[in-house]
């Protein structure tokens, strides 16, 4: 008889093999397997006690915390949906969120909760309202209070399929409101083991939560840690100061983050020169770092770097560009170029690159298609809304709306989101070329790169710079460090100087707030320079 593909069997075999093991640190509180396990089975119960059924939805707005963690599980054992809130929306879009997810319960951390107060009301299908760290002035029922009137014995757990969804994502609407991307066991499931063994995850592994929970599953952390038995560490709020105390306190060795926390890092270390002696692997995602700055990770703090490329519509990862064994006779520089790349496929993934007659492109590193996937990742649709999942899903395949090139190796070079494109002359021009050039010179600390109108060209790169700290730089400057080191062609022509750049909870660059901001500021700042 087969096994279906579920996730609790990950904390299962978790509880059966290393139970007395510590699973979690979370903020002075140290939860074995076993201990956590039994948290879990409180949790369902006390779902189960509230009216919670197979197929309901139950929403988490919380931080990378032991109660997140614990809420797949429990949630998952009643064969109900968690739907993870972004912590960095407005309140107004967890109206939309949580009606048209149709969530009935919803846990809150409490230094979250005035996200939620005001639109309480406006809540159309949530019955429950339960508060993590509940303070006495919160007039709402209390996570730890609640969990104690539960058993802790096995839970009986609903009957569980692999196709069942098991959780629903919504995506960052740029245009319009949120989707939201349904996932099942099988997803997340078959993910986490393609994911496990290109991570060379193990159970002598610490991990350090630093990517949001929320954001697509942490990337999947919490299912093939879990399956592993090794520790997490968890924080509901992270600094880089916080995050090397965490690196050196619990001997941490892997983390997930976004390109944009891992710069902040290499900011705090330039300053502190914090030590750290073991070996760690640092998995990032998100915007291409140019080769730069992955050889500061590897020679200043001595951390291997690894590039995986994915999106919440395939659960999310499909490339990774470690160096394969066969690649052989690089320099140092050019191992570092192909560590910057998205990557080839892991395993279970059919990733390639399809011109607009849907044809794949030439393996020449030149031609450039969009990323399309066929894999076990792929999503089961967009809740609700069958007109976009049939515009996202053609043929089988999950069009990324990324568009890349690949060499004759087989390694993906994601040059643009297909919105993203800078078309200047007829020329195109990839944005995250660009930004790699402006990352090299040394006043700048984040760069990013739209198309703004040009008379002569139609269309230009102007770049939103935040310049590092104690660090100047004139616009004239950095516009002739980028024609000195790129064809004349894609050249900054314009440059706003920032404090800061506005960012997805992930640390993900939000370029459509870059957008509004130059037309709003049109013809104010941001001078043009022919």
């Amino acid at each position: 008889m087969n096994v279906p593909l579920i996730l609790p069997q990950f904390l299962d075999r978790a509880v059966a093999l290393y139970s007395d093991k510590v699973a979690v640190h979370c903020e002075g509180r140290v939860v074995t397997y076993q201990q956590l396990n039994d948290r879990v089975n409180q949790l369902s119960c006390g779902l189960r006690n509230l009216g919670i059924k197979k197929g309901d939805h139950v929403a988490y707005l919380a931080g990378n915390s032991l109660e997140m963690l614990e809420g797949f599980y429990g949630v998952f054992q009643l064969g109900a949906v968690i739907v993870p809130l972004n912590i960095r929306l407005k309140p107004e879009d967890y109206v939309f969120i949580l009606n048209h997810s149709e969530s009935k319960v919803l846990f809150v951390d409490q230094d979250l909760y005035d996200l939620i107060r005001p639109v309480k009301d406006q809540l159309e299908t949530v019955k429950h309202l339960i508060v993590h760290y509940k303070d006495s002035e919160t007039n709402e029922t209390g996570y730890d209070e609640w969990l104690a009137n539960f058993s802790s014995e096995p839970f009986n757990r609903e009957e569980l399929d692999e196709n069942d969804v098991c959780s629903l994502l919504y995506t960052s609407g740029t245009t319009g409101n949120p989707k939201g991307v349904m996932l099942t066991h099988r997803n997340n499931y078959l993910h986490a083991l393609s994911t496990m063994h290109h991570l060379r995850v193990s159970d002598s592994d610490v991990y350090l939560h630093v990517l949001p929970m929320f954001h697509v599953n942490g990337w999947g952390s919490p299912f093939y840690y879990t399956a592993n038995g090794a520790t997490h560490i968890c924080s509901r709020k992270s600094t880089p100061a916080s995050i090397f105390k965490a690196i050196q306190e619990h001997n941490v060795s892997i983390l997930h983050m976004a390109p944009t926390v891992l710069n902040a890092l290499l900011q705090h270390f330039d300053e502190h020169h914090p030590h750290i002696e073991q070996a760690i692997r640092v998995i990032i995602a998100g915007s291409a770092p140019p080769p730069a700055f992955i050889k500061r990770v590897e020679e200043e703090l001595g951390w291997e770097f690894i590039q995986v490329y994915g999106m919440t519509e395939s659960t999310p990862l499909s490339l990774i560009s470690t160096i394969r064994s066969n690649v052989t006779g690089l320099t140092k520089e050019q191992q570092t170029e192909l560590k910057a790349k998205a990557g080839y496929p892991m395993i279970g993934n059919d990733v390639r690159l399809l011109n607009e007659y849907g044809e794949e492109v030439a393996h020449d590193g030149k031609e450039v298609g969009q990323v399309a996937v066929r894999s076990h990742g792929v999503m089961k649709g967009y809740w609700k809304n069958e007109e976009a999942t049939k515009e996202a899903i053609r043929d089988g395949r999950l069009l990324t709306g990324d568009m890349g090139t690949i060499d004759e190796k087989g390694y993906i070079n994601i040059v643009d989101r297909k919105k993203d494109v800078i078309i200047s002359g007829g020329e195109n021009i990839s944005s995250i070329e660009v930004e790699g050039v402006l990352y090299d010179h040394p006043a700048v600390l984040e760069a990013a790169v739209i198309a703004v109108p040009h008379e002569k060209w139609g269309e230009t790169p102007y770049a939103y710079i935040v310049l590092c700290d104690n660090m100047t730089a004139t616009e004239q400057e950095i516009i002739a460090f980028s024609r000195e080191k790129l064809a004349h062609f894609k050249a900054v022509s314009g440059i706003t100087f920032v404090e800061e750049l506005p960012k997805t909870a992930s640390g993900k660059i939000q370029k459509v707030q870059i957008r509004d901001a130059y037309w709003e500021a049109q013809g104010k700042e941001g001078r043009l320079v022919n």
